[in-house]
C-alpha cells in the first residue's frame, strides 16, 4: 500500500531533501511550507477524499507552532485520525518530545537522521493509524449491529419487523435495503430501507419473484446463508436502480429464474413468469442474507446492493436476529387468529329477542400489538327472567380464549336447571377447581324480571352493573364476591330494581383498566361519561367506546339492558 505524506517545513532545502527521502522509500509526498499552507491543502484534499496518510510536521513554522498546528489538526473530526509526527533540526531535550506527545503527536524525530530511521518512523506512524481506523471501523459496525438487532427484538409485529430489519440492513451496508418474511402459508411481508432510490416501488410480481428466489435458495437448508445473486434474477426496485425493459429479456429473466427456483412450494409455481415485470440489469445484483431457524419454518432474507460485500458477516447476524423473532411473531399471529375465530364464533353480534328488554352488546379484540383474552358476554331466556353475565378469564392467551368457551357453555347448561346468579356463580367456581385448577377467572351475573324490573345479581371479582337512570345519576350496584376459581365462601345476591327506562351497563376492565391508574378512578371516569351518554342503549355503548376503546391492551366486552314494558308491583 502506497502511503501520501504531507511534509511541512518552512526551510526548502530541508523540506524537499525529506520529500526525496519519502519518495525513495516508495512513499507519495505532498510539500507545505507553512502551516496555513498545510491546511489549505488538507482542506482540498478533504473534499476529494484524499486525506495524507501521515503528518510530517516541523515544530518551528513562522505562522504557528508545529505543536499548535498537531493540536488543531486533533482537534477536528475530519483529521484527528492523521497521525502526526513532529520533527526539529535543532537539538530537543526530553521535555520538547513530551511536549510533542502531549499535542498529540504520535512521534518525534531529530534531523538529519538516517533515510532508514525517517522511513521507519512514517511505516509505523501509518501502521498504527490504519489499525486504529479499522478498529474504530469495526466498532461502528458493531454499534450498528447491535442498534439494529435490540431494534429488530423490540418489534411487535411483523410490519414493524421487516420495516427494522431493512432499515438496519441498509445502516449496516450504507445502501438502500429491503427486508422480507415469508409466512407459512405463502404470505409475504416486505420492507424497505428509507435510502432514496430511482427505482419504483416494486410491485406485487416483483415480491412473488422475491419470495420465489427465497424458497429455491434456502431449500433443505436452515441457519444463515449470504450469496450474491446477478442482476437477471433479483426484482428491481427493492435495492437497485430500475433500468429500461430493452436491457434485459422477459425470456432469458424467465429461464434463469426458473432453473434456479426448481422444487419450491406450490405456492411460486409460475414465479418466472412474474419475474420478467421487474428484473435488474444484467451486471446489477443484490447480496442476499438468508436466514430460518428450522427447514420446517419458512425463511427470512435481507437484501442490499451487491457492492457491499463488507457488510455480509453483519447482515447474516442481522438476519439470523430477524428469523428468531419472525418465528415468534408468525406463531402469535396464527394463535391470535385462531382464538379470535374462536371468540367471534362463540359470541354472538346479534342475541335472540328477550321480551321485555332490549340488550346490546360489543365486543373488541385488543390492539394487533397485545395478546388475546378471554373476555366475555352472555344474555339467556330463563322461566325467571333474563339471565346477563359477562366475565374475563385471567391471562392472555389461546388457553385463556378456550376455558372462556367452557365457562360461557357451562353457563348455559346450568342455568336451564337453576337460573339462580349465586348458585351459578357456586357451580362455576366449582367446574373451574376440577377441570382447571390453575385458571381464575371474574365474572358478574344478573337475573332480571322484566314486568317487575327485579333484578338479583352476584359478582365473583368483577366490575359491578352500572345503572345509568333518567331519574337520577348513574350508580354501580354494590355487589362483589371472590373470584371463581378460587373455592371460597359467596355472599348471598344483591337486590336491586330497575325502572323502565334505566340502562344496565356491564362491561370487562379492558374497557377503562389504565397502568397507573387506580381502578377506582376509571370506574367513576366510566360512570360520569355513561351519565352524559345520549338515550339508549346503542349510543351508550357506541358512546363509552369511542370515550374509552381505542388502542387498548386488552379485549372489551360491553352489555347494555333497558327494559321496554312497564314493571308491575312497585
Amino acid at each position: 500500500m502506497v502511503t501520501t505524506v504531507l511534509v511541512v517545513d518552512d526551510v526548502a532545502a530541508s523540506r524537499y531533501a525529506l520529500g526525496a527521502v519519502l519518495r525513495r522509500a516508495g512513499h507519495r509526498v505532498v510539500l507545505a511550507a507553512s502551516a496555513g499552507e498545510a491546511l489549505t491543502e488538507l482542506d482540498v484534499r478533504l473534499r476529494a477524499g484524499e486525506l495524507p496518510d501521515v503528518a510530517l510536521v516541523d515544530v518551528g513554522l513562522p505562522d504557528m507552532s508545529g505543536y499548535d498546528l498537531c493540536r488543531r489538526l486533533k482537534a477536528s473530526p475530519t483529521t484527528a485520525s492523521l497521525p502526526v509526527v513532529h520533527f526539529s533540526a535543532a537539538a530537543h531535550g526530553s521535555a520538547d518530545r513530551c511536549r510533542g506527545l502531549d499535542a498529540g503527536g504520535e512521534s518525534y524525530l531529530t534531523v538529519p537522521a538516517e533515510p532508514e530511521e525517517i522511513a521507519a518512523v512514517v511505516r509505523a506512524a501509518a501502521r498504527g493509524a490504519r489499525h486504529r481506523s479499522a478498529a474504530q471501523t469495526r466498532a461502528g459496525r458493531l454499534s450498528r449491529l447491535a442498534e439494529a438487532v435490540l431494534d429488530v427484538q423490540s418489534a411487535s409485529t411483523v410490519r414493524e419487523l421487516v420495516d427494522a430489519a431493512a432499515t438496519g440492513a441498509s445502516a449496516l451496508s450504507d445502501a438502500p435495503a429491503a427486508a422480507f418474511v415469508l409466512g407459512e402459508e405463502g404470505e409475504i411481508h416486505c420492507g424497505r430501507s428509507q435510502r432514496r432510490t430511482v427505482a419504483p416501488p416494486p410491485g406485487a410480481d416483483a415480491h412473488e419473484s422475491a419470495a420465489h428466489l427465497m424458497w429455491r435458495l434456502m431449500s433443505g437448508r436452515s441457519g444463515v446463508h449470504t450469496t450474491t445473486v446477478p442482476g437477471p434474477m433479483w426484482p428491481a426496485g427493492f435495492v437497485g436502480v430500475a433500468r429500461e425493459p430493452s436491457q434485459f429479456t422477459a425470456s432469458r429473466g424467465e429461464g434463469l429464474l426458473d432453473q434456479a427456483c426448481k422444487g419450491y412450494p406450490a405456492r411460486w409455481s409460475d414465479g418466472g413468469a412474474a419475474a420478467a415485470a421487474g428484473l435488474s440489469a444484467p451486471g446489477e445484483g443484490a447480496l442476499l442474507a438468508l436466514a430460518r431457524t428450522r427447514e420446517d419454518r419458512a425463511p427470512v432474507c435481507l437484501a442490499t446492493a451487491a457492492y457491499a460485500q463488507d457488510s455480509a458477516p453483519d447482515l447474516g447476524r442481522l438476519a439470523h436476529a430477524t428469523a428468531r423473532v419472525a418465528e415468534r411473531l408468525l406463531m402469535y399471529e396464527k394463535e391470535r387468529h385462531i382464538a379470535l375465530t374462536l371468540q367471534h364464533s362463540f359470541l354472538p353480534s346479534a342475541l335472540p329477542d328477550l321480551p321485555g328488554t332490549e340488550i346490546v352488546v360489543r365486543y373488541e379484540p385488543a390492539s394487533r400489538q397485545a395478546e388475546i383474552g378471554g373476555d366475555f358476554y352472555a344474555a339467556l331466556p330463563t322461566p325467571a327472567g333474563v339471565l346477563t353475565g359477562i366475565g374475563d378469564v385471567v391471562g392472555h392467551s389461546l388457553d385463556a380464549a378456550t376455558v372462556m368457551v367452557e365457562l360461557r357453555h357451562a353457563l348455559r347448561a346450568y342455568c336451564v336447571e337453576d337460573p339462580d346468579p349465586a348458585r351459578l356463580a357456586t357451580r362455576l367456581d366449582r367446574m373451574l377447581q376440577r377441570y382447571h385448577p390453575d385458571v381464575t377467572a371474574t365474572m358478574c351475573l344478573t337475573l332480571v324480571d322484566p314486568p317487575t324490573g327485579r333484578t338479583r345479581v352476584a359478582n365473583a371479582g368483577h366490575i359491578p352493573p352500572l345503572v345509568v337512570s333518567d331519574a337520577g345519576p348513574a350508580a354501580y350496584i354494590k355487589a362483589n364476591g371472590p373470584l371463581l376459581g378460587l373455592g371460597l365462601d359467596r355472599p348471598p345476591p344483591v337486590e336491586t330494581r330497575l325502572a323502565p327506562g334505566d340502562r344496565m351497563l356491564m362491561v370487562t376492565d379492558g374497557l377503562i383498566e389504565t397502568r397507573g391508574t387506580d381502578l377506582a378512578v376509571s370506574m367513576e371516569h366510566l360512570r360520569l361519561a355513561a351519565a352524559a351518554a345520549p338515550p339508549g342503549v346503542t349510543a351508550l355503548c357506541d358512546t363509552l367506546l369511542e370515550s374509552f376503546g381505542r388502542e387498548r391492551d386488552d379485549d372489551i366486552a360491553l352489555l347494555a339492558l333497558r327494559l321496554t314494558a312497564p314493571t308491575v308491583g312497585a
